[in-house]
């Protein structure tokens, strides 16, 4: 594994983050009017903050990351309580389901029970979003030598806040994927397809579809995990670059900015950060962080 690629993981997902942040919620027709394509950071906008400023797909994945580094392992204990200071710091986005199961957390609820609480008590439309897949390209890099122990890490750490099968299963092939990309293996997603278990039937026909039929106008923008997960992939491994395979996906709106995130983590793990735009990357203030991070992960072993 490449320090470049690694890095590129991370930089890719706030790159995409922060690119889609402004227009997050917009139509793709909305969008054209007021900007045409969307291909530089943007100020204010959706959430009213400066270019480039990351949401909480970045800021979570950073939870992530640091939790990684500074415990030397996966402890999903530690990545809780950081969540839960996360929270506290007031950030100015932050999802539904994440928001409910965090406050659980708050109130000692164990962290592999809160997501579950939240799950069950959620209606079918409402019970499977996106809030757990934006984050959890750490662990691809953290782990990627133990595919085994990925998988099972990979739908922990998502349990924390989204426990339902697709979200669950849709880190874990997320994950299994970036780490094909990282290898440089021949069609990751068809691997990660292969190795990871009890995978949800509604998301294996939606990912199946990126090698075969699937086209522009089919994707959807929503926060729905298994569409996310789609149009992120579909970006990330299909692009010619890793500026193409971020723009794209954040002018389709929508939930623009977890869907750059998982379409700039893959195509980051794919081109490399050395492909990454650099005025996208002189605009992010976390950016010697996240390479930092990238490459600890990277180089050390985390304990299984």
């Amino acid at each position: 594994m490449s320090d470049d690629k690694a890095a590129g993981t991370l930089l890719g997902l706030a790159c995409g983050d922060a690119l889609g942040r402004p227009i997050e919620f917009m139509s793709p027709a909305s969008i054209e009017r007021e900007h045409g394509i969307v291909t530089e950071m943007l100020g204010y906008g959706t959430h009213g903050q400066p270019a480039g400023t990351i949401t909480d797909d970045t800021e979570m994945a950073l939870c992530v990351a640091r939790s990684l580094v500074e415990r030397g392992q996966f402890d999903p204990e530690d990545i809780a309580r950081r969540f839960v200071e996360w929270y506290d710091s007031g950030p100015f986005d932050i999802g539904g389901m994440t928001a409910e199961s965090i406050r659980l957390l708050k109130q000692d609820t164990p962290w592999d029970e809160a997501g579950q609480r939240v799950w069950e008590q959620s209606h079918e439309g409402g019970n499977a979003g996106n809030g757990s897949v934006m984050r959890c390209a750490p662990h691809a890099i953290a782990f990627g030598d133990d595919l085994e122990a990925l998988e099972r890490i990979s739908r922990q750490s998502s349990q924390i806040t989204h426990a339902d099968p697709r979200c669950t299963a849709g880190c874990a092939i997320l994950n299994t994927t970036i780490v094909g990309l990282l290898d440089g293996v021949n069609n990751p997603l068809a691997l990660a397809l292969a190795d990871v278990d009890q995978i949800p039937a509604e998301l294996v026909g939606a990912l199946e579809r990126i090698s075969t039929d699937l086209g522009p106008e089919d994707l959807e923008n929503t926060g729905y995990v298994v569409t996310t997960l789609q149009v992120g992939l579909y970006h990330g491994l299909t692009a010619e670059s890793a500026e193409e395979a971020i723009v794209d996906a954040v002018n389709m709106g929508g939930d623009a900015d977890t869907i750059g995130a998982v379409a700039g983590a893959v195509a980051g793990a794919r081109f490399g950060a050395d492909t990454l735009p650099e005025r996208w990357l002189e605009e992010l203030t976390c950016r010697q962080e996240l390479t930092s991070l990238a490459t600890t992960l990277a180089t050390d072993r985390i304990h299984t």
